[in-house]
């Protein structure tokens, strides 16, 4: 976990002084201090990711070494297969395409959200079925 622990704490310290480079250059001398939503944002982006990176690095004590994180560490030291995937499925395309008909439809009208979420339903089910019918079917 020592990979993802510097990643988030590193973007931590990036947004910090992200914040505090972003509240000197846009500080109103004499009209009431710093612009309050930006630096708000980009100080709330840094703690956030700081918790996630301060919760890595204690779980990371806890638990043993995983094998991405020997330096020396080689590909047959991982486990077996994590799953079944289907390669020629075309099912996870309809779903894109019905996600985005749903966020279409929040800017058109619900009529095309309503459209998009019928269609994202049959998608859903064609893609946790696919292996159920036809010459696959257990």
């Amino acid at each position: 976990m020592k990979a993802e622990t510097r990643l988030f704490e590193w973007t931590g310290y990036f947004f910090a002084l992200s914040a505090l480079a972003y509240g000197f250059s846009t500080w109103k001398w004499g009209h009431g201090g710093l612009e309050p939503v930006g630096t708000a944002a980009l100080v709330l982006v840094a703690g956030l990711s700081l918790m996630i990176g301060v919760y890595l690095r204690l779980t990371a004590r806890r638990i043993d070494p995983r094998p991405e994180d020997d330096p020396a560490g080689q590909i047959s030291d991982l486990p077996g297969d994590q799953g079944a995937f289907a390669p020629w499925s075309w099912w996870p395309l309809a779903l894109a395409g019905s996600a985005a008909l749903c966020f279409l439809g929040l800017a058109v009208g619900w009529w095309v959200f309503i459209i998009g979420a019928l269609i994202g339903v049959v998608a859903l089910v064609g893609w946790v079925f696919e292996f159920s019918r036809g010459q696959h079917s257990h």
